[in-house]
């Protein structure tokens, strides 16, 4: 079995359909999407499904979803993730939930990992928040780096439905093969990191590669396919 993780709360209103197939989940927190019925709801989803609950902050941006670089200062940022991390928490304690990890959202999340001032200012955007948390990072990332140096516990993430660069950073978003939607290309995607340690990039080279969990976007056009397979299929295999 592998573990499965997929972005919600993002308004796709699916979640009640993969949260049976997954073993955490990340709920926008704001930024980019959603609001405390959103969360309320996502949430209680969740803990029905027995579904480890993660915090989904953002850039400050529901007009492009949090998928474009936006210009914001350093106390800007910081302000905005600590205000969305504040509410989730709040959401979180009424229902007597327990937070797992946070991962960040979209652009942001592509641009600490390779912008060392910029995941040092989302680090200690997190820190009061991540006693007994997780953070999920890409592997060979600067946000890794920092993290470990600030004593913050991670998760390897990679992705199931996104084509990777050489860099290990994702096929941006433009290019027409970013995404990976055939349910059986996925599979032999996450096999050949789950068995061989590696990833076979877009130009067609193998990179070594760390992966605790994979996530499957909400919002990718057959997502339930995707996880349901994925979980079929890996829980015939013993890993």
């Amino acid at each position: 079995m592998i573990v499965i993780n997929c972005d919600v709360g993002e308004g796709i209103a699916n979640e009640h359909l993969l949260m049976p197939y997954i073993t955490s989940c990340n709920i926008a927190c704001g930024g980019h999407f959603g609001d405390k019925n959103s969360m309320d709801t996502t949430i209680l989803l969740a803990l029905k499904n027995n579904v480890l609950i993660g915090a989904h902050p953002s850039f400050p941006d529901t007009e492009n979803f949090g998928r474009k670089w936006i210009t914001i200062s350093d106390e800007e940022l910081q302000k905005s993730i600590e205000i969305q991390l504040d509410i989730f928490q709040e959401r979180m304690k009424i229902h007597k939930a327990k937070l797992h990890h946070i991962k960040p959202h979209g652009a942001l999340y592509n641009a600490i990992a390779v912008d060392e001032h910029l995941a040092t200012v989302f680090v200690n955007s997190i820190k009061k928040y991540t006693e007994n948390v997780y953070l999920f990072v890409p592997y060979k990332s600067e946000i890794e780096k920092v993290a470990l140096n600030n004593n913050i516990k991670i998760i390897y993430e990679a992705f199931a439905d996104r084509n990777y660069n050489d860099d290990l950073t994702l096929v941006n978003r433009n290019h027409k093969n970013a995404l990976i939607t055939d349910k059986e290309h996925v599979f032999q995607h996450v096999s050949k990191m789950v068995f061989d340690g590696k990833v076979k990039t877009l130009l067609g080279f193998e990179k070594s590669i760390k992966a605790d969990t994979f996530c499957v976007h909400s919002d990718t056009e057959n997502a339930l396919e995707i996880v349901q397979y994925l979980s079929n299929r890996f829980n015939k295999i013993t890993i």
